[in-house]
């Protein structure tokens, strides 16, 4: 015989849910919901993670220039980029994991001269002769990477 939580005894006519049992449902589906809004991806994080990838090869890149003390270079196109050092007067392509030809993720495209390309080399000491500002943009959110001419690479 059942017997409810105060003691009395409950009907067959009785059946359903509690509004406690009720609640305590829509709770945990407003819960459950909030996690699925904040684990969704950012529309614009693709793109400044992109540019965050880019800045850290960049980088790589310059630091190795100073560690070997030769030059190197980054040569970013439209769809993507990749990283060259000067070996015996002639420039060589990166053998190495993250170092080779990179392509953007799809809808990811770098704004680049008229020549179709932004090269930015840098000398044994870590600076560039040109300074360059790399625009990574998708949609209507764009990321810029600028390289002043002390080397340093920032993001915004």
């Amino acid at each position: 015989m059942p017997i409810s939580a105060t003691g009395n005894k409950r009907g067959l006519s009785e059946k359903g849910f509690t509004l406690i049992e009720l609640m305590v449902v829509l709770v945990i589906l407003g819960i459950a919901s909030a996690a699925v809004v904040l684990a969704m991806p950012d529309p614009g994080g693709r793109v400044r993670d992109e540019g965050e990838r880019l800045a850290a090869r960049a980088l790589a890149v310059r630091d190795d220039a100073i560690l070997g003390g030769r030059s190197t270079r980054i040569v970013v196109e439209a769809g993507g980029y990749s990283a060259e050092r000067r070996t015996q007067g002639r420039w060589q392509s990166y053998d190495g994991k993250g170092f080779g030809i990179v392509a953007f993720p799809a809808g990811v495209t770098a704004a680049t001269a008229e020549t179709g390309r932004v090269i930015v080399t840098f000398d044994a000491t870590g600076a560039v002769a040109e300074p360059a500002a790399i625009d990574l943009s998708k949609d209507a959110v764009v990321v810029r990477i600028d390289i002043p001419a002390n080397g340093a690479v920032r993001v915004s």
